[in-house]
């Protein structure tokens, strides 16, 4: 039996109970992927790299991590992925100056993190599972998970403030507190936002509230949709439907 849950299933999960059935128990794959989610991940590692200071030239190192995700996902070269070759060489020299200007002096604790831990607000047997993307630490004793997120110019307020994208850092938050007996009081959430098609300001990070009114709400979400995943309960959200990538297929007519 499944004995775990990701942030993005949980996400599934709110969206369409149903669509997360697909997804995570029948294991149907519609979308593997497109020139974005490959311009995504090749930056992500990136920087994955830059904090820990291996990377000798951050083009060639974008460059060959991008051919690889693009390979992947059967994206051949058009103008567009051109156009991203050149963003990337605008936005990485930006990365670590942007941690420095926000954080000042700092030493990076973790670098991609699992979280494994036990949902003890929850009889259903499940642990929590998950990967931080950067964990550092300031002079001030304060620890800053931060997570990396491409998009094109940025995030409007109501993006900013969407509690299924921020209660991701929350739950984030939470369970790393657990997981080494921190007190939350000491432990903020960052997104750093990596954004393509700016004309300047391609980094920018912003600080994510995550207080325990947050932490209680983002674990009522939680809790609850266990339950339900506990019960079977596999409900079409039909006011999901007009994005899904099984909208009439064979597998949600």
């Amino acid at each position: 039996m499944k004995k775990h849950i990701s942030y993005s299933e949980l996400k599934t999960w709110a969206e369409c109970p149903y669509k997360r059935k697909l997804m995570y128990l029948d294991r149907v794959k519609k979308f593997i992927g497109n020139e974005f989610t490959a311009f995504g991940r090749a930056l992500h590692f990136l920087c994955e790299n830059l904090v820990y200071n291996k990377v000798e030239d951050p083009e060639d190192f974008f460059n060959l991590s991008f051919e690889k995700e693009l390979e992947d996902a059967g994206v051949e070269e058009t103008d567009l992925v051109k156009e991203m070759r050149a963003q990337a060489l605008q936005i990485s020299p930006q990365i670590m100056p942007e941690l420095t200007k926000v954080f000042g002096e700092y030493e990076v604790f973790s670098v991609e993190e699992q979280l494994y831990q036990p949902i003890r607000d929850s009889d259903t047997g499940y642990n929590f599972k998950g990967f931080i993307d950067l964990v550092i630490r300031t002079n001030d004793g304060k620890f800053h998970i931060i997570d990396w997120k491409t998009c094109s110019w940025g995030w409007d307020a109501k993006k900013r403030s969407d509690k299924y994208i921020t209660y991701q850092l929350t739950l984030y938050k939470k369970f790393w507190c657990e997981k080494y007996e921190v007190d939350p009081k000491l432990v903020e959430t960052h997104f750093a936002l990596l954004k393509r098609t700016a004309k300047k300001d391609n980094v920018e990070i912003f600080r994510v509230t995550s207080g325990p009114r947050k932490v209680e709400n983002a674990t009522k979400v939680l809790t609850n949709a266990l339950v339900h995943i506990s019960k079977k309960h596999h409900v079409k959200d039909r006011r999901s439907c007009q994005f899904c990538e099984f909208r009439k297929s064979e597998h949600c007519k």
